[in-house]
């Protein structure tokens, strides 16, 4: 069977790539958390996990040296399974409450997401959310004009990222193949490695991504010298995470999908 050799569909993130410029929600969430816990972390310990499943979060900030031995000076002992269960249950609670205010579209993503529906291209999505936390975001979003054409969270898979099965499930649904004809766009360096694991072309974004970590604000008012060294580190981690295509805004994703089309979807510079 011989097959077309274009982009069929575009699979995204949701905070920190198409809505919650800097992915702010979850991030507050885990630093209020561990504060109320007796272990304080930092904003770049709370934000490196990001894209994980939220109790894989909470595991692999505990499992960081500096709050493992933080958490053991507090309490005598490594954290176990039932403090991972009780820290995600108040991290819950504190990010339902304010779950529906993160839900802005990022500059640019509503307008990028409308020319590849125009040019026939299906919209899917993964998420480090639950199930029940997209509940909140999924109807927010779609007032604010959002609505991708297939949504899978974390919980609702075998396992969440970096394992390829959120990607794989929007395949099925979305009735897609080959994998090299799909894109996964995302913020995180999870994202990156959840695309390579699926064997979908990957793609990182800059602005407005949980790796940057700055608001609209910040990135508005930097030096430009300064923004331009911080984009540069962003760039370089995920260089490291092996993205495909690394891109400075979402709305330069139209044309990464042409330089594809033109490559006859086979991997080359990025």
């Amino acid at each position: 069977m011989i097959y077309q050799e274009r982009i069929k569909a575009v699979i995204f993130d949701w905070a920190g790539t198409v809505i919650d410029y800097g992915c702010f929600a979850p991030m507050h969430a885990f630093i209020q958390t561990f504060e109320e816990a007796g272990v304080p972390i930092t904003i770049r310990e709370a934000r490196i996990p990001m894209g994980l499943l939220k109790w894989d979060h909470i595991q692999a900030i505990l499992e960081m040296e500096r709050v493992k031995g933080a958490w053991i000076e507090a309490f005598g002992t490594q954290a176990v399974k039932e403090d991972i269960d009780r820290l995600y249950v108040r991290f819950e609670a504190i990010l339902m409450e304010t779950l529906k205010t993160y839900t802005d579209p990022i500059p640019g993503a509503l307008e990028t997401v409308e020319l590849l529906r125009d040019a026939g291209l299906a919209i899917g999505s993964t998420t480090g959310y639950t199930s029940g936390m997209m509940a909140v975001i999924v109807p927010e979003a779609k007032r604010k004009g959002y609505s991708p054409d297939c949504m899978i969270a974390s919980d609702e898979v075998r396992a969440g990222r970096p394992y390829p099965y959120m990607i794989f499930q929007n395949l099925v649904e979305l009735g897609i193949f080959p994998p090299k004809s799909v894109i996964k766009v995302g913020d995180t360096v999870s994202d990156i490695h959840e695309g390579r694991n699926a064997g979908v072309w990957t793609v990182a974004i800059i602005l407005g991504s949980s790796e940057l970590g700055l608001t609209q604000a910040e990135v508005e008012n930097l030096h430009h010298d300064e923004l331009a060294e911080r984009m540069n580190q962003t760039r370089l981690t995920f260089e490291r995470a092996g993205a495909d295509y690394i891109i400075g805004s979402i709305t330069q994703l139209p044309l990464v999908i042409e330089e594809l089309e033109r490559s006859g979807l086979e991997r080359g510079m990025r």
